[in-house]
């Protein structure tokens, strides 16, 4: 393990158009939202996500995908505190082979730096971190973005926080709490569920989203600590974050490639050809990142659209021929399948969600 009070940190995320995230999170999102008589289906057919596809172990989702649905959901349930519904109906057994290690682990301090560690493999959409501090043994959840979309970041947050704390309760107790919790989101009008949750002080508008773990519960030992098994898990993750950064590499790649020669789309041929390979061979390895070269140029199409509605001087027509569709209708079918609403109304919202930094969100 590292020293005790160095910090615990892994890679942040991927360009937001890559599939690299495991759908824990929205698996248990569809699972909720069910509860309030919401069929998430929909919304997740329309990002690419149909039934058959969300049943496979191997699917990963992109941040953009992930996100899109997430806002969605909040919108259709009302519920703005649905990030904590979802984390508090969790459990470590969602989180695999990592989940597994975690239980493991020797102490909750181990466990936790365990999770963050392989945090990739997990299926998070927050960047963890963890360290001793003055106060006690700090977790820190970052925003990829900072620019990110208000009502998903919120969800992130409360997703990730409350999530840690049922995990903790799970296997230390249910006397467990933490000292502290900062979060960087204003104070919501109702703030109950973050008392009854965390049972400890709540501070909103903080500098950094931060729980404070008491010394005690930091090292207490986990029931299901196992030295063996624990390190024969490790070995496992090892060789799954080896080949899951080469999956990542591949997707990046690719998806550079075809952003630069927009408004040309690369053929599948050639992208083989770039990296000495066979098509079939190619398409194995996209496969086993669990998407297609039409996904992914669809969403690097859908990120430049994006970016582009930004520029007001830009007509419907430019914007056609710079992210290299066919024509005007082609272009709005496709913001209509992406966004369900046309490239003018799509326009307004971005702008209506400017960041301060003047931005776009994500």
């Amino acid at each position: 393990m590292p020293d005790a009070h160095a910090p615990v940190t892994s890679a942040g995320t991927s360009r937001s158009t890559s599939a690299t995230i495991a759908p824990n999170i929205l698996r248990y999102l569809a699972r909720v939202t069910d509860a309030y008589g919401v069929d998430l289906q929909p919304l997740l057919t329309r990002v690419g996500l149909d039934p058959a596809v969300m049943d496979s172990t191997e699917l990963r989702v992109s941040y953009r995908q992930g996100s899109d649905v997430i806002r969605q959901a909040v919108e259709l349930t009302g519920d703005e505190h649905l990030g904590l519904r979802v984390g508090a109906a969790q459990h470590l057994t969602a989180w695999g082979l990592l989940g597994f290690a975690m239980m493991a682990a020797d102490t909750q301090q181990d466990a936790i730096e365990t999770g963050v560690r392989y945090q990739n493999l997990s299926g998070a959409m927050t960047v963890w971190s963890a360290r001793w501090e003055d106060a006690g043994y700090v977790l820190c959840a970052d925003l990829p973005d900072p620019a990110l979309d208000p009502t998903v970041a919120v969800f992130l947050i409360e997703e990730a926080y409350s999530s840690v704390v049922t995990l903790a309760r799970l296997n230390l107790g249910a006397a467990f709490a933490p000292q502290a919790v900062e979060l960087t989101f204003p104070a919501p009008r109702d703030t109950r569920p973050f008392d009854e949750l965390f049972r400890c002080p709540v501070r909103f508008g903080s500098a950094r989203n931060r729980m404070v773990f008491p010394t005690r519960w930091a090292r207490a030992a986990m029931p299901g600590r196992d030295p063996i098994t624990y390190a024969s898990v490790l070995d496992v993750l090892e060789k799954h974050m080896t080949s899951r950064r080469e999956q990542q590499d591949l997707l990046e790649v690719l998806e550079i490639s075809i952003a630069q020669s927009l408004p040309a789309i690369p053929s599948f041929l050639e992208q083989a050809r770039r990296h000495a390979s066979s098509e079939r061979t190619l398409r194995r390895r996209l496969a086993e990142c669990g998407t297609t070269y039409e996904a992914i140029v669809d969403g690097v199409r859908r990120e430049r659209v994006e970016q582009l509605l930004w520029r007001a001087e830009l007509t419907l027509r430019d914007i056609t021929r710079q992210a290299g569709f066919a024509d005007v209708s082609a272009l709005r079918r496709a913001v209509r399948r992406w966004h369900g609403v046309t490239p003018l109304e799509l326009r307004t919202g971005l702008l209506e969600r400017e960041a301060p930094t003047g931005r776009p969100r994500a």
